[in-house]
């Protein structure tokens, strides 16, 4: 999954067609402040009711669109056997690059492109980025090539969880009761699932931990860069070990490429489609829904992918795991019922005028 999704804002971005899907995210991930985001609404006039509600039908129809797609990305990886996840990685990589040059060109992003790749700071963090949605994207191919998709929708789902706790150890946030105790259900959960599958679920666990710091990462650099170039200078970082790796495959003879026939080649040439789009998608929902709702919509795609693994894959559920699956997502509805009560409380509050 990936991770996180131009110009610069037009003066009204929500009028801008061409820009407003690519636009970076106002109402949530990343960098978003889910406490100062309602007080600003509470003082800026407020358009009519109908278009409200055409815009959050638009918004939830990006967001299903996003996570719908990261859902299905498990069918997507099995129809490019026999290729192995660090050849899918590979190519995904470096098509993606392709693809975002495209789109960079496409809405003359050129300028903030080359800005991003002229500041140190910017182009080391989204290099500490592009290291970590590069470990992510590996663990999850290599869970869904090797059946084990159900411990990948589990670290999607630990992964809130994950952030929750990076934002007590790192950025030195206080939890509130409910959070302790989601936190603690989902470490109870991590060692039931840990006795149902004989050992630490690793690959669930580097699943969320990485996707989870790779959001801290972007979280400092979000409002500095816009969703087309962070992704862009992402893959541009990747892209020499990229094209190494698939030159030792190519030279190695276990590239599946060339070899597999066209409908192969234009199936794994997808794969910078397939990892853009729902980025975009992504972005144009968070500028439309409430905080709330977005936070909503991410267990979609773990959700769905559960239900693949289960329902395609015919992965093996035994009772223990639904006990270890049944206390995360107790710990997810705690957690979330406890952000839902914030977000509406901080709603209500009323504005303060200086």
């Amino acid at each position: 999954m990936a991770t996180v999704p131009s110009n610069p804002i037009p003066p009204n971005p929500r009028a801008a067609a061409p820009d407003d899907l690519l636009a970076p995210p106002q109402d949530g991930p990343p960098g978003a402040d889910p406490v100062a985001a309602p007080e600003a609404a509470a003082v800026q006039p407020q358009p009519g009711g109908r278009r409200r509600r055409s815009e959050g039908g638009i918004g939830l129809a990006f967001g299903l669109a996003a996570y719908g797609l990261w859902g299905v990305l498990p069918l997507y990886f099995a129809v490019l056997v026999p290729a192995g996840p660090l050849e899918i990685v590979a190519n995904r990589v470096v098509w993606s690059l392709l693809f975002c040059l495209l789109l960079v060109t496409a809405i003359r992003g050129w300028a903030a492109f080359r800005a991003a790749l002229a500041a140190p700071r910017i182009l080391g963090t989204l290099a500490l980025a592009a290291a970590l949605i590069a470990v992510n994207w590996f663990t999850y191919t290599l869970a869904v090539v090797n059946a084990e998709t159900i411990q990948a929708s589990l670290g999607y789902f630990i992964n809130p969880l994950v952030s929750v706790l990076l934002g007590v150890l790192i950025l030195k946030e206080r939890l509130r009761v409910i959070q302790w105790v989601a936190l603690g259900i989902a470490l109870l959960a991590v060692l039931v699932l840990s006795f149902a599958y004989g050992a630490v679920p690793w690959l669930a666990l580097v699943l969320a931990l990485s996707f989870g710091f790779y959001g801290l990462v972007k979280k400092n650099v979000g409002a500095k860069v816009d969703a087309v170039t962070s992704l862009s200078v992402e893959t541009l970082v990747l892209t020499p070990v990229s094209l190494v790796v698939m030159a030792v495959l190519l030279t190695g003879g276990s590239a599946t490429l060339l070899t597999q026939g066209p409908g192969h080649f234009w199936l794994m040439a997808a794969g910078g489609l397939i990892t853009a789009l729902p980025l975009l998608f992504f972005g144009a929902a968070a500028r439309r829904l409430p905080l709330s709702t977005v936070g909503m919509l991410q267990y979609l795609a773990p959700l769905m992918q559960f239900v693949i693994a289960l329902t395609v894959f015919h992965e093996p559920m035994p009772p223990e795991r639904w006990a270890g699956f049944g206390l995360i997502w107790l710990s997810l509805i705690l957690l979330t019922a406890d952000m839902i009560r914030t977000y509406s409380a901080a709603r209500r509050q009323p504005a303060i005028v200086c």
